[in-house]
């Protein structure tokens, strides 16, 4: 089970997780309209990216890196926000270094982070146990017909089709798709995977164990739900060996901390 816990505190990045490998999942909100101090602490990458969207996505993307960027720099890694250099992980799949998990590359750390966004909502995973990945939906305006027939399984299909009203589809098609996300996320090779032929059970509540085949990343990863009420699907991702707690934290205590 997710429980809420306090805010960590500057130290030892590694060390304040403990023995337990622990994910801390921070959650919050930004506005439409991009805030100066936000995209002041953008590198020339994220600016690039930013520069290139239209409102209110703009303001969304600098809101949410901006946001990373502060709770790694104040409760991990004890520098100032703009001097984290991002970087990526090769691709498992295909070596390629533009496109694999993100990483941390200065100043240098074994933690490692997911990040997943859906309008104004985002969500950051932060563990030092190993690979991680996140994923959250916000609910409404879907046509599921067409993304349930290539993103579910024969048996999360069945499923779907016995699921009740309209809103009981779209919360179980949406448990289904961030726990895939999730995991191909933790995997490094994101959304391009073949999504029908990795079963993640939403008909069970986790934690679930998932073995994915893709020769690439074959292996067993744990996915749970993160419980962020009504109208949210997300879930976090890792390798099934890494058992500690699933923390979850608000950004408003994260920030004014």
């Amino acid at each position: 089970m997710i429980a809420q816990g306090p805010a960590p505190v500057l130290g030892n990045s590694i060390g304040r997780f403990g023995r337990s490998n622990a994910v801390h999942v921070w959650h919050g909100r930004v506005t439409d309209l991009p805030d100066p101090a936000d995209v002041a602490l953008l590198d020339a990458a994220e600016l690039r990216t930013y520069q290139g969207r239209s409102a209110p996505f703009d303001g969304h993307y600098a809101g949410a890196h901006a946001a990373v960027r502060r709770i790694l720099a104040d409760h991990y890694l004890g520098c100032p926000p703009a001097a984290i250099r991002f970087g990526r992980h090769l691709c498992p799949r295909c070596a390629d270094g533009t496109h694999g998990r993100p990483k941390v590359v200065a100043p240098a750390t074994r933690l490692d982070f997911s990040l997943s966004r859906s309008g104004p909502y985002w969500l950051l995973a932060v563990t030092a146990g190993g690979q991680v990945g996140i994923d959250i939906e916000v609910h409404g305006g879907r046509d599921l017909g067409g993304m349930a027939e290539v993103a579910l399984s024969d048996g999360e299909l069945a499923a779907l089709e016995a699921a009740g009203s309209e809103q009981e589809r779209e919360a179980f098609f949406l448990r289904s798709w961030t726990r895939k996300e999730a995991i191909l996320k933790a995997a490094g090779i994101g959304i391009v995977a073949e999504l029908r032929s990795l079963d993640v059970f939403p008909q069970r509540d986790g934690p679930v164990s998932i073995a994915y085949t893709d020769p690439a990343v074959r292996g067993v990863w744990r996915v749970e739900d993160v419980p962020l009420g009504p109208g949210m699907s997300a879930a976090v991702a890792r390798d099934h060996q890494e058992t500690g707690p699933v923390l979850l934290r608000s950004s408003t205590s994260a920030l004014a901390a």
